[in-house]
């Protein structure tokens, strides 16, 4: 090592699934905001797909529709966790991609197998590219995209917390359309043939409803290390 150089840290690749209204975006942003690791969310990647299929008249109820337009638009992530960026063809879809219309259809548009392996292969490219190590979120990255992870983790929690969680952020929902809604997604993701919502068999499973923001993260963060001083 070069005088006053800092000791290097193994760069550390950690998983972290589960679905909507665990924690998942706020968690992996702090934790990689924390560790100094870069930061993937994939929904974003698969909502930003959907958004493109939506703005070109694509039929998202038509897979085979949505497969031949899988490779067309160029989706490119940025993986600061202080300012996650994504751009579908270079127009910055941060904001639109969060649209209720976006919503209501990526479950279809992700369970088309062409996209799902379009999106893996630039989930695994980005995350073998990451200098430090990098936190990625989604729904089957423990058990599909990155089965390798140096950690898995499985935010869990009821479907009433995650229903007042996520009424909170949409300011003046519906608690019980939100968690009828949620159960619903639960059940597209879960059930969908490609790469399904699942727990990887060595995740470690976090249950979330008892617990504040800062104390999961806090979990996270004492995951990560602990795996990192083993490695």
């Amino acid at each position: 090592m070069e005088n006053g150089a800092a000791p290097t840290v193994p760069a550390v690749i950690v998983a972290i699934d589960g679905p909507s209204g665990t924690g998942k975006s706020s968690t992996s942003k702090a934790v990689a905001a924390q560790l100094g690791l870069s930061y993937l969310d994939t929904g974003a990647q698969y909502r930003a797909i959907t958004w493109w299929m939506v703005s070109n008249g694509i039929d998202t109820d038509d897979p085979h529709a949505v497969a031949a337009a899988a490779g067309k638009p160029d989706i490119v992530s940025g993986t600061d966790p202080a300012a996650p960026a994504i751009t579908v063809d270079g127009v910055d879809v941060a904001g639109p991609i969060r649209t209720q219309e976006v919503t209501s259809k990526v479950s279809a548009v992700s369970a088309v197998p062409e996209i799902r392996a379009r999106i893996t292969e630039l989930q695994r490219t980005i995350a073998a590219t990451a200098p430090l190590g990098i936190v990625v979120e989604g729904r089957d990255i423990g058990t599909t995209v990155l089965p390798d992870a140096d950690l898995k983790i499985f935010l869990t929690a009821s479907a009433e917390a995650r229903a007042a969680r996520r009424s909170g952020e949409l300011k003046g929902a519906d608690v019980n359309a939100t968690r009828e809604a949620l159960i619903k997604r639960d059940a597209a993701d879960s059930s969908r043939k490609a790469s399904p919502l699942a727990k990887a068999g060595d995740a470690v499973e976090v249950d979330t409803t008892a617990l504040t923001l800062p104390q999961v993260i806090e979990c996270v963060v004492t995951l990560v290390e602990e795996k990192r001083a083993g490695k």
